[in-house]
């Protein structure tokens, strides 16, 4: 598959997933407040997580950019579906949780959790579009003759996945629907797709 297709499925996947996310928080209404679960309790808040944190936006291209041609356009298929999933659910039952405080200092973590809060929405909590798209490109990664980048792929996941709460960007019970949502995204995009629309992307891809 050559650079410039795969560049138009990340452009469609991901760029789906940011108009589903920020179109739905200027759309919805007040959010309900989140509760705290024994998983957040047990997981301290840390603001040098926000480094594991931003990964996620290193993940997800570099997912589009070395998986095999044919997980790129699953990948993209999968990520739209969640997007729509979840921003059903985030008009329909909007959620928000208790931000910690950033606190005064200067560093380099501070900073960039003070940038993030400035543009991330305060609600679309659950489900955890960012647990659910981390799954996808995990998923995407795996490959039984790059075991080395299958294994690399999935402790990087599982990092994210920890920051996500850590961070308390998400609580728990987010992240475990938001990683619903990716299986099933990823499930629904692999059902067989009509004459028309495989057409399609195999001209797409052959361009």
């Amino acid at each position: 598959m050559k650079m410039s297709s795969r560049l138009l499925y990340l452009l469609a996947g991901w760029g789906s997933v940011g108009l589903v996310y920020f179109s739905s928080d200027f759309l919805q209404g007040q959010g309900t407040l989140l509760p705290e679960t024994a998983l957040d309790l047990a997981i301290p808040y840390s603001d040098t997580a926000i480094w594991l944190y931003l990964s996620f936006f290193i993940l997800i291209p570099y997912a589009y950019l070395v998986a095999d041609a044919l997980r790129v356009r699953w990948l993209a298929r999968a990520m739209m579906i969640s997007a729509v999933l979840c921003g059903l659910v985030f008009l329909l039952y909007p959620t928000t949780l208790a931000y910690p405080p950033v606190g005064n200092g200067s560093g380099w973590s501070t900073q960039a959790l003070r940038w993030l809060q400035a543009v991330d929405s305060t609600q679309n909590c659950l489900p955890s579009l960012h647990g659910a798209l981390t799954l996808l490109c995990v998923w995407a990664l795996y490959d039984r003759r790059h075991l080395l980048r299958s294994t690399l792929a999935a402790l990087l996941g599982a990092a994210i996945c920890y920051a996500i709460i850590a961070l308390r960007r998400h609580l728990g019970i987010d992240l475990g629907a938001g990683l619903a949502v990716g299986v099933a995204g990823g499930m629904l995009a692999r059902l067989p797709l009509s004459r028309f629309s495989r057409r399609a992307l195999s001209t797409k891809a052959a361009s």
